[in-house]
C-alpha cells in the first residue's frame, strides 16, 4: 500500500485506481487550520497573508495504520515531498520508527507530480505482486530520475516562503528579472534568470527537452491560476516530444501556490526506466 501527501497533485482518479492513501499539508489563515484536499480554500490563497504547515505526526500515523490494515500486513511505502521543503518527511519518520520496519519512508526530493510521479511508481509495483523491499527499492530509484523546473512571475511569495535555497544572493537584485528554479537534491534553487517570463518558460521548456531527449518519459505541467499558459507549454511539450504520453495538467495547488505566487507555471517529468 502506498501513501503520499496532498503537495503531490495526483489527481483523485488515479489515486483512487491504484489506491493510494493521501494525508493533507496544513494551510493557517487568519487562526484557522484548513487542511489542503479536504477543507475549502480560497481560490485567491496565493494573494493572502497565510502559512503552511506539514502533515501532523497524528495524521501521518493514523494514515499508515489505515494502509497497514488495507495491506494486510504487507507493509506500507509512504512518498512524501522533499524534507528540503517540508517538515513532513520527517515527520514521517517519527511515525514509521513508532510503526516498525512495515512502513517505509522515501523522500522524494522534489514535489508536486515529482512526488507523484514516484508515489505511481511505487503503487504499481505492488499492484504487480512486488513485495515491500522492492516497492521501496522501485520508488527510491524513481527518485533519481526525477526533475522540476519552475517559473515564477513575481519575486513577493518567494521572499517570503524561506524555501529557496541561496535566494538571498539574487533575490534582491531580480527586480526586472523571471527566475527559472529547479529542485536540486531536494531544494529549490535559480537555475537561470532570464529578462522575460516567454524567454523564463522557453528556457524550461529547452531544460525539459534536452534532458528527456528521445526517450519516454511522465510529464506533468501546473500552474497557479494560469491554465492557458499551462496549457501552452503542455502543447510545446507534446510537439517537441513525441515519445511520451500527454502531460498531466493540474493546479499547483494552494500549499505550493502560497510559495511561488500568482501565475507560475512548473513542469515535473520522470524518466522511464
Amino acid at each position: 500500500m502506498v501513501v503520499t501527501d496532498s503537495s503531490s497533485r495526483l489527481p483523485a482518479d488515479l489515486r483512487d485506481r491504484w489506491g493510494i492513501r493521501e494525508v493533507p499539508l496544513h494551510i493557517l489563515l487568519d487562526g484557522a487550520d484548513l487542511r489542503d484536499g479536504v477543507d475549502d480554500i480560497p481560490d485567491d490563497i496565493h494573494k493572502r497573508h497565510a502559512t503552511t504547515a506539514a502533515a501532523t505526526p497524528s495524521e501521518l500515523c493514523a494514515a499508515y495504520r489505515l494502509a497497514l490494515a488495507d495491506s494486510d500486513g504487507e507493509g506500507v511505502v509512504a512518498v512524501h515531498i522533499s524534507s528540503g521543503l517540508s517538515g513532513t518527511c520527517r515527520a514521517a519518520e517519527v511515525c514509521a520508527a513508532e510503526l516498525g520496519s512495515s512502513v517505509r519512508v522515501i523522500d522524494s526530493k522534489s514535489t508536486a507530480m515529482g512526488t507523484g510521479f514516484t508515489a505511481l511508481t511505487a503503487a504499481r509495483a505492488a499492484a504487480g505482486g512486488a513485495d515491500l523491499d522492492t516497492v521501496a527499492r522501485v520508488a527510491a530509484d524513481a527518485v533519481t530520475r526525477t526533475h522540476a523546473y519552475m517559473v515564477v512571475h513575481r519575486l513577493d511569495n518567494l521572499r517570503r516562503s524561506g524555501r529557496i535555497g541561496g535566494a538571498k544572493a539574487w533575490l534582491g537584485t531580480a527586480l526586472a528579472l523571471k527566475p527559472l528554479l529547479h529542485i536540486d537534491d531536494g531544494k529549490l534553487v535559480l537555475a537561470q534568470r532570464i529578462r522575460t517570463t516567454r524567454g523564463a518558460i522557453a528556457a524550461m521548456v529547452d531544460e525539459v527537452c534536452e534532458i528527456v531527449g528521445e526517450h519516454p518519459a511522465a510529464l506533468a505541467v501546473h500552474h497557479v491560476a494560469n491554465p492557458a499558459g499551462a496549457s501552452d507549454v503542455a502543447g510545446a511539450l507534446a510537439e517537441r516530444l513525441p515519445a511520451c504520453e500527454p502531460a498531466i495538467v493540474t493546479p499547483l495547488g494552494p500549499v505550493l501556490a502560497l510559495h511561488v505566487g500568482d501565475g507560475a507555471l512548473a513542469v515535473c517529468l520522470q524518466l522511464g526506466e
